[in-house]
């Protein structure tokens, strides 16, 4: 049973927006009510509705991307009231953001939609946003400060004027220092100072009420503190003391609750935060390991640290003997708790026992960062602090693999024939060292940064390796629209590559008969897609190389047959490519890890039970991270260091199937068509072919289209199916596209089919809309506010709009004129335009379609002047064999 459920999505626009995402019903989830009221403040702006998120305290849990939210926002409220002088202060206020905790919340951030565009910049503009709003709703309020954070936090106290100072003392006896001050009224330069607490005494003798008053959040927190109250009743408060460590000890400790009720405490840095733990730390990965692979032991040395410093087991002893509260050792002070000390150090007993019996394997080491207390038996309820940390080799690998710029570059053979960008070299290397390793890789490189280019580098690279002579065969797995692409990929950068595509409509009949097909050992690279790769057993049976995933989203369900069959298969190695962010969604990116380091991240009802626990805070997804961070390789077209590689247009092509529907249906035609052609002439001739031209155009679309059918079911044609990939992708980025065809009768079929694919409805622009109408709708597209898709008919679309905000065109038919398709792109891609602009060209393979394109490119038979011009007339003056030849069916073509 699923229920909708509050998300916030980071835009590639720099915006933050709250939507509305189909979630599994849970138990104890935050009311409904809630969400739609901070929903409903979404339309006001970020800050405003983060604000308001700041100062709540919802019952139940939120969405891991709210709850983040929540708690950056909750950082500022509480920062806001911490504030002296908020009340005179009001909208000048200023609440710093150290660049330290910008780093702590990127690396605590979830997995959440745009994680991509997550950075420091962004986290600054959200904080300005938090002091725009604050601004904006306390110079409207009429009341004070402190009323106004009451009514939103009820449970919140601003700071008051009294502070809490305690410092360190260099008397033995009396190594602490304590003494509360108060904060005189501002002058008139706007200035405040502090003195003694004593001094009140004298300035309110005669005005009790004010004393009361000044006093009152020191005796809010008295009802929680003891220690507090018996200062406040003896009166020792308004003095100076010097106090031991025993007596400075219960102080601390209750410094929570003094700031809780408005006290600001200036304390030492020591104890900010709690005193520092005395830890135990897992160290692996000293010393180079011999093998390779997940199964490859790492060296591995258990430590006590107190603070980062290493402490012996007679230091531990030492701690143990004295009594509850603060030591002194290694020139810091430490907390000591007896219980807690005493299991740590039985902890590093059971550690040291683990290590003396030879190490762990890489899988178990990584798996340790997760949950380290697992080591221990201790289970999650130890007091024990444990902590996972890399020794000198395993750092400088894991550091290498998460900054691959460094690596020296890997030259790929003469065979190869593209020139490599920065970018994609930075690839190659990073690859050929998980290779090396014995570690599976996911490129998850942005739509049109070449994966395909980098892989056939890796492929070319190992086929001229002397290590890799003997080497099987490699198995490629993709979706059969991308079929064609990888063969026109692989003839253009790697020629000499030997490969062989295992579909039956690329190979004559009979390919497959045999259980054991020679020509496997013959080839370098299979390739096949995921419905057949479920379905050979010569292909599930056999040894491969590398087992590489295409589109590797297709196995994010870990229930499905096609994603259980292909963790089943055997290779020595396994790569995965992705233009889809891998960390929108936990499930997904567990499917995806168990199929390229199977175990890594545990059985799934182990990561299950993990990630449950990850709702109560943002804390934990940091360690979640820096475990798959070395494996996956993730550049955007907006990178910096990407971007000066790249053109400002991508061009791509995509080679959708026919659906069998639609290859009887053609090959009908064309038979129709041969059957009445030889007996035209003149006039009747060319409108024949061009009439059969523009329905074979038609039917490549989808077959309903061409028998004037109102169904579009996207099952029946292979350019929705391609349509709906791309845009998954679009969509998880939160990204624009425009799509274009010559055909005003498919724009509606369209526009249902991607809303379904967007979650939400989208806009269409053909020559039936006014110019009235034409306008708003540019203006919607163009607005903050998410607008997903436009489909648009290239006549009514193919001048005078300005559609920057589209980062993605799609030319789902085509006009076969450049001039008029450029016109088209250029919609999206002219000035304002702040985003790389990837244009997808759609052609289906083996169609009339394939072949004008690959005259076009080639510039054969066809003049100049006839391509710009855009004329499909020069068909007609071809003889009747040509343009049968022209109109049939090849789909075994490679």
């Amino acid at each position: 049973m699923s229920e909708m459920d509050l998300i916030a999505a980071i835009l590639p626009d720099g915006g933050l927006q709250l939507e509305w995402e189909s979630t599994l019903k849970t138990a104890g989830k935050t009311s409904r009510s809630f969400q739609d009221d901070l929903h409903k403040l979404s339309p006001l702006g970020e800050g405003r509705w983060l604000l308001a998120l700041g100062f709540s305290n919802p019952k139940g849990p939120l969405s891991p991307s709210l709850s983040y939210w929540r708690e950056v926002a909750a950082t500022f409220t509480r920062r806001l009231i911490q504030t002296p002088d908020l009340e005179t202060l009001r909208e000048n206020v200023t609440c710093g953001l150290s660049s330290s905790e910008i780093a702590d919340w990127l690396d605590r951030a979830p997995m959440m939609t745009g994680l991509d565009y997550l950075d420091a910049n962004f986290l600054k503009r959200i904080w300005k946003q938090l002091h725009d709003a604050w601004g904006l709703e306390i110079k409207k309020y009429a009341g004070p400060v402190a009323a106004y954070v009451k009514e939103r936090s009820p449970n919140a106290h601003l700071v008051g004027r009294i502070f809490f100072h305690l410092v360190e003392n260099k008397a033995d006896d009396k190594p602490f220092a304590f003494l509360a001050t108060y904060s005189t009224r501002l002058n008139q330069e706007g200035n405040s100072k502090h003195v003694p607490l004593k001094f009140a005494l004298q300035e309110f003798s005669g005005d009790r009420k004010k004393l009361l008053d000044l006093l009152a959040t020191v005796s809010e927190a008295a009802k929680n503190s003891s220690v507090l109250k018996g200062m406040l009743d003896s009166g020792s408060i308004f003095n100076p003391m010097a106090w031991s460590a025993n007596q400075a000890f219960p102080f601390l400790k209750d410094i929570p609750v003094f700031e809780n009720a408005g006290i600001l405490c200036r304390i030492p840095n020591w104890w900010k935060g709690g005193a520092a733990p005395i830890r135990l730390d897992l160290q692996f990965g000293n010393q180079k390991s011999s093998f390779v692979g997940m199964e490859s032991i790492l060296s591995f040395e258990p430590r006590l640290l107190l603070d980062g410093i290493p402490l012996s087991k007679p230091d531990i002893e030492k701690l143990l003997a004295e009594s509850e509260g603060l030591a002194f050792i290694k020139n810091k002070w430490v907390a000591v708790d007896p219980v807690k000390l005493k299991q740590t150090l039985e902890a590093y007993e059971k550690a040291r026992q683990v290590a003396d019996k030879g190490g762990l394997s890489w899988l178990d080491a990584m798996r340790l960062q997760l949950s380290p207390e697992k080591m221990l038996d201790g289970g999650h309820d130890s007091r024990v602090e444990v902590g996972v940390s890399h020794g000198a080799w395993l750092s400088n690998v894991i550091e290498s693999l998460q900054a691959p710029q460094k690596l020296p570059d890997i030259r790929p053979g003469s065979a190869f024939k593209a020139t490599l960008r920065k970018y994609q070299q930075t690839g190659l290397n990073w690859l050929e060292l998980l290779h090396r390793l014995g570690l599976g890789a996911c490129l998850a490189d942005d739509m049109g940064l070449g994966k395909t280019v980098q892989v056939l580098a890796l492929l070319n690279h190992l086929h001229t390796s002397e290590r890799e002579t003997s080497a099987p065969a490699s198995l490629l797995v993709v979706p059969a629209s991308l079929l064609a692409n990888w063969a026109d990929e692989i003839k253009r950068f790697y020629p000499d590559l030997s490969f062989f595509i295992a579909h039956p409509s690329m190979q004559p009949p009979g390919a497959f008969k045999s259980k054991t097909p020679g020509w496997i050992k013959r080839h370098r690279l299979v390739i096949t897609t995921y419905s057949l790769a479920g379905r050979y057993d010569f292909l599930k049976n056999h040894s491969w190389h590398y087992l590489i995933l295409d589109e590797a989203q297709a196995i994010k369900n870990p229930g499905t047959r096609q994603t259980r069959i292909l963790k089943k298969y055997h290779a020595r190695n396994r790569l995965i490519l992705t233009g889809t962010p891998l960390e929108n969604r936990l499930s997904d990116l567990w499917s995806l890890f168990d199929f390229l380091n199977p175990g890594l991240l545990g059985t799934a009802a182990e990561f299950k039970k993990y990630t449950k626990a990850l709702s109560t805070g943002a804390a934990g997804y940091a360690a979640l991270r820096q475990l798959i961070r070395p494996y996956i390789l993730r550049r955007l077209k907006t990178d910096r260091a990407v971007i000066r590689d790249l053109p400002p247009k991508i061009e791509m092509k995509a080679y959708p199937d026919l659906t069998r529907k639609q290859i009887v249906l053609y090959q009908k035609m064309v038979k129709e068509l041969e059957a009445v052609l030889k007996n035209q002439d003149g006039i009747q001739r060319k409108g024949l072919i061009l009439s059969s031209l523009m329905k074979l155009k038609q039917l490549c679309n989808h077959p309903d289209q061409y028998l004037g059918n109102t169904g579009y079911a996207a099952s029946e044609s292979g350019k929705f199916e391609r349509l709906g990939e791309i845009c998954r992708t679009i969509h998880e980025k939160r990204e624009r596209v425009l799509v274009f065809t010559q055909f005003k009768e498919i724009i509606d079929p369209l526009c249902r089919f991607l809303e379904a694919v967007f979650g939400r409805p989208g806009l269409s622009l053909h020559g039936g809309v006014s110019v009235k109408k034409r306008k708003t709708i540019i203006a919607e597209f163009q607005a903050d506010a998410y607008m997903p898709f436009m489909v648009l008919s290239l006549k009514a679309g193919g001048v005078g709009l300005n559609l920057t905000r589209a980062n993605h065109v799609i030319h789902f038919d085509r006009w076969w004129n450049p001039a008029v398709e450029n016109q088209a792109t250029d919609r999206a891609f002219r000035i304002g335009q702040k985003k790389k602009v990837l244009v997808h060209k759609f052609i289906t393979r083996g169609t009339i379609e394939e072949k004008i394109d690959r005259m076009i490119d080639a510039k054969k038979q066809l003049s100049e002047d006839v391509i710009a011009a855009g004329s499909e007339e020069w068909i007609t003056e071809m003889n009747n064999e040509q343009v049968l030849d022209m109109f049939r069916l090849s789909l075994s073509e490679q």
